[in-house]
């Protein structure tokens, strides 16, 4: 229904527009959004094109080789003690307690479902949380097999807690066989999501890790849930096209899984306990957030492989840290843009052969995408206001129809998204743009969404006076470009006979 809502919307639209909109538009307009267009939706639909044929050729390969492979190695799981051994590592901070409960419930049957043997080892802080999850061991009671470790810290932060927990595998001496499985606290395994991902661990040695696709669950209101399924729709989408050149852009601490021996590397738990980055005007910035990114730069620095497992699904809990949804979405956004620029640039100067040359030119993209998706609206805002204010009324139409286009493309890879996915693709694009072009110029601001944990010791009034000059001077000459083409602005005539 919603989606013949907004075909109705269009179509009344286009209906209404008074003739004159369908004159030649402005040459100026139509060079802009036609140079920039065609290189924002070829990548996009080159992104698409790589998804799918990872999702239905190359993967089911993976898939039945690995599975192949696995029965010949460790005899089918027949043999329980043949199995590699799963320590399923999960950090937990002040959830809910429900869902700390379904959080441990899913990781203990998960585990009894596996048939191997499986050390669940959790990372706590709040004494509530312990003995809840104690109670819940207790009541479903799995076999021997089955362990449970606690690792108890004061709330120095999730590097911390993550590091601890890694520590506490390393004592156990895992075997060269044995995966290391990272996890949140509001994350909730489907059934056999460890069987079938252990198995593609084993295809090579040059994997270093591996995740698995997500799905939102709980959300808030209705519109907030249409943006999480939107954007988790967009990170499957990536996923799968960054898959086929054996890359990610991020190892998610939502549930990923490495080789023990990569795990319990001392200098893995180092990077994942303190993390640094040195910026040129903000110097040294240690990384509070980001330990996903953490773990990802380690296999990137040494050149491993990763694999996206697009047929495994786990849940988490999603909710807007605020109850307004404009508020709610640039906390996210900020953090999620903090974590991506940090680490990007670290992987930038890593080089395109060790990051491979279509993720390193992703990572040049994300930097480019904070101002391609704002050139649109300021060109058809300055011809709007210099020559006719239909040019807004084409621009409406030119961004419905093409983010209906958009959003179609997508549901071939996630069905369900509901007609507000067109427009929550265009929030996405330009407000996550402003966002990202914020964040980019203050990148030692770091914050937790649910942690009283900040990161900002150097917002000196020097650093300060820097970011907002840096980023006017930046938003300044974004705003002249698109003046002088749409013919809003002029050269002076002394430059202008320089240029020729």
């Amino acid at each position: 229904m919603s989606w013949l809502l907004y075909l109705l919307l269009l179509t009344a639209l286009v209906a209404w527009a008074p003739a004159r909109l369908f004159d030649p538009l402005d040459p100026r307009f139509l060079v802009i959004l036609g140079v920039v267009g065609s290189w924002r939706y070829g990548w996009g639909a080159l992104h698409l094109l790589r998804a799918h044929l990872y999702r239905r050729r190359v993967f089911p390969r993976l898939r039945q080789r690995a599975e192949a492979l696995f029965r010949t190695r460790f005899g089918g799981g027949s043999d329980p003690a043949r199995l590699p051994h799963v320590f399923l590592v999960i950090t937990s901070y002040r959830y809910p307690s429900e869902t700390t409960a379904a959080c441990y419930r899913a990781a203990v049957l998960e585990a009894m479902r596996y048939g191997g043997p499986v050390t669940i080892v959790a990372s706590l802080v709040e004494p509530a949380d312990r003995q809840l999850v104690k109670a819940v061991f207790r009541v479903l009671a799995p076999p021997a097999r089955v362990r449970l470790v606690l690792v108890e810290l004061p709330p120095r932060g999730k590097r911390a807690a993550l590091a601890a927990a890694l520590v506490a595998v390393s004592r156990r001496m895992p075997r060269p066989d044995d995966v290391v499985a990272l996890m949140d606290g509001d994350t909730v395994l489907t059934p056999r999501c460890l069987r079938q991902s252990v198995p593609l661990l084993g295809l090579s040695r040059r994997i270093g890790g591996l995740t698995t696709d997500e799905r939102p669950v709980g959300g808030g209101g209705p519109l907030a849930r249409a943006w999480f399924r939107l954007r988790f729709a967009r990170r499957h989408l990536y996923m799968n096209s960054l898959a086929l050149s054996r890359r990610l852009l991020v190892m998610t601490g939502r549930f990923s899984l490495f080789p023990a021996h990569i795990a319990t590397d001392p200098a893995f738990i180092t990077r994942i306990r303190e993390d640094e980055i040195h910026h040129w005007r903000l110097g040294r910035i240690p990384l509070l957030t980001g330990e996903d990114k953490s773990s990802w730069l380690f296999l990137l620095e040494r050149g491993l492989e990763m694999v996206y497992v697009p047929d495994v699904t786990v849940l988490t809990t999603e909710s807007l840290p605020h109850r307004r949804f404009l508020v709610g979405t640039t906390h996210l956004m900020r953090r999620w843009a903090g974590n991506m620029l940090r680490a990007g640039a670290a992987a930038l100067a890593l080089g395109p052969r060790r990051v491979g040359p279509f993720a390193w030119w992703c990572l040049v993209d994300q930097r480019l995408s904070m101002w391609t998706p704002v050139l649109g609206p300021l060109a058809a805002g300055a011809i709007a206001l210099a020559i006719d204010p239909l040019f807004l009324y084409a621009y409406g139409l030119w961004v419905l129809t093409t983010r209906l286009v958009l959003a179609l493309g997508l549901a071939t890879l996630r069905p369900g998204l509901g007609g507000l996915a067109p427009l929550l693709l265009y929030f996405d694009q330009v407000y996550g743009a402003l966002v990202k072009q914020w964040t980019f110029f203050r990148l030692h601001r770091q914050r937790w969404t649910r942690q009283p944990i900040t990161g900002a010791a150097r917002d000196d009034g020097w650093t300060l006076a820097s970011c907002w000059l840096a980023h006017g001077t930046a938003v300044l000459a974004l705003l002249v470009a698109v003046g002088l083409l749409t013919g809003v602005l002029e050269l002076p005539p002394a430059l202008a006979g320089a240029f020729g």
